[in-house]
């Protein structure tokens, strides 16, 4: 009987071993998931938060590329694959339509969009998309000073 038994034990440890290991993992992926989405919301205000007190191009009504870039941790490796690109703001009128002219400008909005989060869990290639993290605020300067203008620039 005892001859039959051998290996059953390895078997089973490399069961219970493959489940636990995946559910330790995964619990350690949904605290990476929630830390990203936290310092998405915080770069969506910290983005808005530029957005109020930086010089944007007038013409086109858009924010200057340095500010993106500012705005977006300066391309550091904060959160992978967050770039300038998953950034949009809008100049806003008080009713939320976009403002056509500087003078119109009453609100900014800063939106992080089109994130997608990769989970690292062996045997698993799970990719979700995050959810729109957005601020809005009211306009401050817009770079406007009595000395000129304030240019945000991205630290090299």
């Amino acid at each position: 009987m005892m001859k039959h038994q051998q290996g059953v034990y390895s078997v089973e440890f490399a069961l219970v071993g493959t489940v636990f290991f995946i559910t330790l993992f995964s619990v350690l992926e949904v605290g990476r998931l929630f830390f990203t989405w936290n310092v998405l919301a915080e770069a969506s205000r910290r983005t808005a938060r530029l957005a109020v007190v930086c010089d944007l191009d007038r013409d086109a009504m858009q924010p200057h590329a340095d500010m993106l870039a500012a705005a977006a941790f300066d391309n550091q490796p904060l959160v992978p694959n967050l770039s300038a690109a998953n950034l949009k703001i809008q100049y806003l009128n008080f009713d939320g339509s976009q403002a056509s002219k500087f003078s119109e400008i009453r609100l900014v909005r800063a939106e992080i969009i089109n994130y997608s989060f990769d989970l690292l869990i062996p045997g698993l290639s799970i990719q979700l998309n995050s959810p729109s993290f957005s601020a809005t605020l009211p306009r401050e300067s817009l770079g406007v000073t009595r000395y000129g203008y304030t240019q945000c620039q991205a630290t090299a």
